[in-house]
Parts: C-alpha cells; structure tokens; sequence
C-alpha cells in the first residue's frame, strides 16, 4: 500500500527540515512524499533541496494559500491514501504510518484518524485524545484531528477537494463533508502520531477565532447539514479537557 504524505510550506526555514527528517525516518518503505512550497522568499527551498532525492515531488510557484497548496499535492499524488502533514510538524515516532497501514488493513476504512499533541517548545501544551467514531458527534462540537486523518485519493476524486472559498476551516469542511454528508467509512487509531507547535491560522487572533467560527457554521450550510442550536458553542468548550493533562503534568 502506497501513502503520500503532503507537506503545504510557505517560509518555513526553521521548521522545515525537522517536519521532513521525520517523514524520511519513518520505517515504512512506500510513502510517496510531496512538498508544494509557495514560492517562499527565505531559505525553505534550500532547505527542502538538501532532500531532493528522496523528496518523490517539489513544487515551488505562487498559490492561493494552503488548502490551494494541498489540492495541488492531493491531485499530484499516486498514493492509495493520503496524509497532511504541516510545515511545522512532525510525525510523532517512526513506526507512525506503519502503524497506520496496519490499521487501514485491518479494518479496510476509507479514512483514519488518531490523537494529536500540542507543544509550546519543549512542553506539551494540549493533548488531543480524539476517541472512537460516531458521526453524531459533530452535532456535539466534535471533530477528528486534521493533521491525523488519512484519507484515500478515490475519495477527494469522488467528493471533492478543501474548498478554497474558506480560508481557516476548510479542512473541518472537508471533513464534515467526508464523515457526515457521505458518510465514508473512517477508523480510529488510538495513539498519537502527530505533534504540532502551538500556533496555526485559526487560533493565532481572537480575529481568525472569530472568523473561523463564522466558516465552521458555513461550512454545515455549504452541505446542507442543520447543526444544534448548541453545535458552535460546544466545539472551543470540548477543547478545555485537551489542556488538563498538560496543566496537572506542570503541577
């Protein structure tokens, strides 16, 4: 079974050769790995050209920001499944998507997610345990990981791909589409196998937070899906149990 992983990169100098040393260390001989860079204007692509021949495809040109970025790999992979991977992450160990083919054999899924970490350096900030599948959650303000979600090629081919009207929710969009509209059949695994820096569009203003709570309701109107009254409340108050077990281990 072949996985791509995407790497979407835009000035991206300090991060990006730990995001793709984790990639490249990984046990796993059948990973297709793509990194789309946005023309960026540091040293991202001197980085990444270190790489080259073991790096499947690179593509540096001008995009209209990251999900634009995404489509682009999604539609250049030959993978059977695919994997987002952000330039300032990296895969949690290097059994990660040994273990996540072995999961996708078992259960013979359209699409898999696991638990996801935050880290303000070198302290765990947020502990993302996503739990088992019930696609009734959402209406509960749930949502599985983007990082962690793999995905098959047949799948953004059949249902589409980030919809690019949406600037900061358009993986919850996708996701949304995928899980709850189609209803595709997804799996969890129980482990984390993503570690992200604390950061990322949607939470780095009150602004974007904002902003990205007006997309989340549009992206339920885009599908036609009615939410509860309650929905968009519950989705920032679920969040509050991610930080406890960060807070008790500083304690």
């Amino acid at each position: 079974m072949k996985i791509s992983i995407i790497s979407a990169v835009y000035n991206a100098q300090n991060s990006i050769e730990k995001t793709i040393q984790s990639v490249l260390n990984q046990d796993y001989n059948e990973i297709e790995y793509i990194i789309i860079d946005g023309k960026s204007a540091d040293k991202t692509l001197e980085m990444v050209n270190k790489y080259t021949s073991k790096i499947s495809i690179i593509i540096s040109e001008p995009d209209a920001g990251i999900y634009d970025a995404l489509n682009k790999g999604i539609k250049r992979a030959t993978g059977e499944y695919i994997g987002i991977l952000h330039a300032d992450d990296v895969l949690a160990h290097s059994k990660v998507i040994s273990d996540v083919v072995a999961q996708l054999q078992f259960t013979s899924t359209d699409a898999l997610y696991a638990d996801l970490q935050y880290w303000n350096g070198s302290k765990l900030h947020r502990d993302w345990i996503s739990g088992k599948f019930d696609a009734q959650k959402f209406y509960y303000g749930w949502m599985p990981p983007h990082p962690t979600f793999f995905c098959k090629k047949s799948i953004f081919e059949q249902f589409g791909y980030y919809n690019l009207n949406l600037k900061l929710a358009a993986d919850y969009e996708l996701m949304l589409r995928f899980l709850l509209k189609y209803k595709i059949s997804v799996s969890y695994l129980a482990q984390t196998i993503s570690i992200m820096q604390v950061g990322g569009m949607s939470n780095v203003s009150v602004k974007n937070r904002l902003e990205a709570n007006r997309e989340d309701k549009l992206a339920w109107e885009i599908n036609k899906l009615k939410p509860y009254f309650f929905t968009f409340w519950l989705k920032p108050i679920r969040k509050i149990g991610q930080f406890l077990k960060p807070y008790l281990l500083s304690k």
